[in-house]
């Protein structure tokens, strides 16, 4: 049996609650699966958040805090701004996997939109990648991606509601994979914007 660290970072802790996460839900998570997960003991995460909820409060305000930075990162690894919003669907995708890790990802959202102090977390995350999306609009915009017409804002909100609605109606149909499902919606939402396309319209 190898020797556990002495120390853990916060961001392994996270990595570990995260991973079983992906596995379990709500009521399975515990800190003792958590503290396996990660190779410490439980009293290791008691002294460093206090409790169970205490982790989840400070693993969802890394992620609202690091969303607009994670758009970020994608919009760098893709030439094509529009290539980086498919990119963006994918990863949304993965919550969806499959249909138990759909309901695992609705069950937190659950906690999320009903305990103020998540709500909060939730919010701000919202807004984040709610601006980060637009960002990527204006920069298709600009690239010339998409039609002088459009309206960023209004075409990254819909693009926001689009993706989230999609994955729960995959949940529903299960036709295919989620990845598959929800970039057929976002070409559909993208689809008139498209400059290419619309120049092939309008040349009839």
């Amino acid at each position: 049996m190898s020797p556990r660290p002495r120390k853990v970072s916060d961001s392994q802790l996270f990595a570990a609650a995260h991973s079983v996460m992906s596995r379990v839900g709500p009521r399975e998570l515990t800190l003792g699966v958590i503290a396996r997960e990660a190779g410490v003991t439980a009293a290791v995460l008691v002294q460093r958040f206090g409790s169970k909820r205490g982790l989840l409060l400070a693993l969802s305000a890394k992620y609202s805090d690091g969303a607009g930075e994670f758009i970020q990162g994608l919009a760098k690894q893709h030439a094509s701004p529009l290539a980086a919003l498919r990119a963006y669907a994918d990863c949304m995708a993965g919550l969806a996997a499959s249909p138990a890790a759909l309901a695992r990802s609705l069950a937190y959202l659950q906690i999320d939109m009903t305990d103020p102090d998540f709500r909060r977390l939730l919010v701000k995350q919202a807004r984040a990648t709610r601006a980060g999306l637009r960002r990527l609009v204006e920069a298709a915009w600009e690239a010339g991606e998409l039609d002088r017409s459009a309206r960023p804002a209004q075409l990254a909100r819909t693009i926001e509601t689009v993706l989230s609605g999609s994955m729960i109606t995959w949940g529903f149909y299960r036709e295919g994979n989620a990845a598959r499902w929800m970039r057929a919606d976002l070409d559909a939402v993208l689809g008139p914007w498209l400059r290419k396309r619309r120049g092939r319209a309008s040349g009839r």
